[in-house]
């Protein structure tokens, strides 16, 4: 396996696939890093030699990836929830955040479901 930016990416799989498994990462991204690189995307991974994965690297560098793009992303979640905006408010009692219901779908936000009993009647 090939180790970019702290990943460890499949060697059997081509470049441009390889890549995504980096946070930040996607598609379109790792076509760009592999053009800057000068490296053919439909190479595969244990066809690079030393000198490619050199270029390959120094171009993800100029990317905001992994774990500088993870603490950024909460900072910004963090942001939220401290002015008190509706998204920071969804985000602290974990439901969904952008306009959707929640009467009936959301199961991934929510957890599991709670059941609740019904109140018993009194009798006399």
């Amino acid at each position: 396996m090939a180790r970019i930016s702290g990943v460890d990416i499949p060697k059997q799989k081509r470049g441009v696939v390889s890549l995504t498994y980096i946070y930040g990462v996607g598609r379109s991204r790792a076509k760009d890093i592999l053009a800057a690189a000068n490296v053919d995307e439909n190479k595969k991974v244990n066809e690079w030699n030393d000198d490619e994965i050199g270029r390959i690297r120094d171009a993800v560098s100029a990317f905001k990836i992994e774990g500088e793009l993870r603490s950024e992303t909460q900072l910004n979640i963090k942001r939220l929830m401290d002015i008190g905006s509706f998204r920071g408010i969804r985000h602290r009692i974990g439901l969904p955040l952008r306009g959707q219901r929640t009467k009936n779908n959301s199961r991934t936000r929510k957890g599991k479901r709670k059941t609740v009993a019904n109140k018993k009647k009194v009798t006399k």
